[in-house]
């Protein structure tokens, strides 16, 4: 009876400590929050929107493989499905939407102290969009890019980006992967990173 007693012990305390390492794991990496204006391009010149932009983790190198794998096998389509199968890293808002999830997060750091933020995520299909199956459809996800270039004598450094509402992603014959866009990419501006 006493090893009973002992065992019911043991078991409650082994999982509070497995959930305290954890929750010290996962408030190890901070929030990111991200502030910019898109400005269209081309065809969208003139239109503004805001976007917001939260960075709760960044995705892993076994994340990336998945992905990867996917992309080989089954080209964009493959990888909207694994997208989709992804837990969320963050979330990214346009003014007038409520926002969706972003699946992938990377953060690449360069040789010369260049930071780039890339994320890619399957992009929420509209009602109308769907109803009228129109050729968006085809541009399921939504991807983009915030590059940080350090600047001598100032901290802040020159920050610039881009954002693709519906993309695909195709090799080409140089078997390098590329992006088509259903309408021109937004140039993102006045951007601001906080934690």
């Amino acid at each position: 009876m006493r090893k009973l007693r002992k065992l019911n012990w043991i078991v409650p305390a082994a999982v509070l400590v497995l959930a305290v390492l954890t929750v010290g794991k996962a408030s190890a990496q901070k929030r990111e929050y991200v502030q910019a204006t898109a400005m269209g391009t081309s065809t969208q010149m003139g239109r503004m929107v805001s976007v917001n932009f939260i960075i709760n983790e960044y995705s892993t190198a076994e994340d990336r493989s998945i992905l990867m794998q996917a992309f080989t096998e089954q080209g964009s389509e493959g990888l909207v499905n694994a997208l989709e199968k992804m837990n969320s890293k963050g979330r990214i808002s346009l003014t007038g939407t409520l926002g969706y999830d972003v699946n992938f997060i990377r953060d690449v750091r360069l040789p010369d102290g260049t930071r780039m933020i890339r994320f890619v995520t399957d992009r929420a299909i509209r009602f109308g969009e769907a109803w009228s199956s129109t050729r968006s459809l085809d541009y399921a996800l939504s991807l983009g890019e915030i590059v940080i270039k350090p600047k001598k004598g100032s901290k802040k450094g020159e920050i610039t980006g881009s954002l693709f509402p519906a993309a695909k992603l195709k090799l080409n014959s140089e078997n390098e992967i590329t992006i088509e866009s259903y309408q021109n990419p937004w140039k993102l501006v006045n951007i601001k990173i906080s934690h």
